[in-house]
């Protein structure tokens, strides 16, 4: 499989690590790791734990806008960042050009369908969530691929909600299993420190592109949609 062309692959959950493995060390390597590092501390800043201290009234106030702040900047800027993220991993799984921009592209092209598509699909999840947590989970790995169609195929909101379902129908419990072995591959990568990390945050991403790409090999053909260059986003 060493001179596999992505057009051949088919969805399997060895078949998408085993191929994002080898791809992730080819060419792209290099962008792919700093993507994983730029995107990794840019998410980290979410995290930061806003905690007023109920005897310094100044700290609560303080406090208050810079809580807002941290809400708006998860919802409204590190989305963007992660589908950029997702949209470079798919570009070099295909033997395409991985560039750094491709990160901040969507605050150009696609802002307002990825800011929509996320709350849609966190919308959906808390839902589902809600519904005594397995609802949630089917939900979270149906629309896995949510992210890949608004860069890929600059699908509307929920249009992308809609195709993901569609195309993850018969491929949800390899996208649940692929995420149970993220976990794991996520415990090992810590194991190792810093650098295990960060490769094991790629060989993720490398995977689920895989996958995606695999199972838009079986869709196409049926139901073209046009794959957009890379000079088109």
């Amino acid at each position: 499989m060493e001179n596999e062309h992505y057009f051949s692959l088919t969805p399997s959950i060895g078949g998408s690590f085993s191929y994002g493995w080898r791809k992730m060390f080819e060419k792209a390597f290099l962008p792919l790791m700093l993507a994983v590092i730029i995107a990794g501390l840019l998410n980290s800043l979410v995290s930061i734990n806003w905690k007023a201290d109920d005897t310094n009234w100044f700290n609560f106030v303080w406090v208050l806008p810079a809580a807002l702040f941290s809400m708006a900047y998860g919802l409204l800027f590190i989305p963007v960042i992660n589908y950029g993220e997702k949209y470079l991993f798919l570009n070099a799984m295909r033997g395409e050009d991985a560039e750094l921009r491709y990160l901040f592209e969507g605050f150009k092209t696609r802002y307002l369908k990825i800011v929509l598509a996320n709350l849609i699909v966190i919308a959906l999840t808390i839902i589902g969530f809600v519904l005594l947590i397995i609802p949630g989970i089917i939900i979270l790995c149906r629309l896995a691929f949510v992210p890949y169609l608004i860069m890929d195929k600059d699908m509307e909101p929920m249009q992308a909600v809609e195709k993901s379902w569609q195309l993850t129908r018969g491929h949800g419990w390899k996208v649940f299993w692929m995420g149970i072995i993220s976990f794991f591959l996520i415990i090992a990568g810590l194991l190792v420190f810093v650098v295990g990390i960060i490769v094991s945050f790629m060989w993720i991403h490398s995977a689920f592109a895989t996958l995606y790409q695999s199972v838009l090999n079986q869709t196409d053909d049926e139901n073209p949609i046009p794959i957009l260059g890379v000079n088109e986003v």
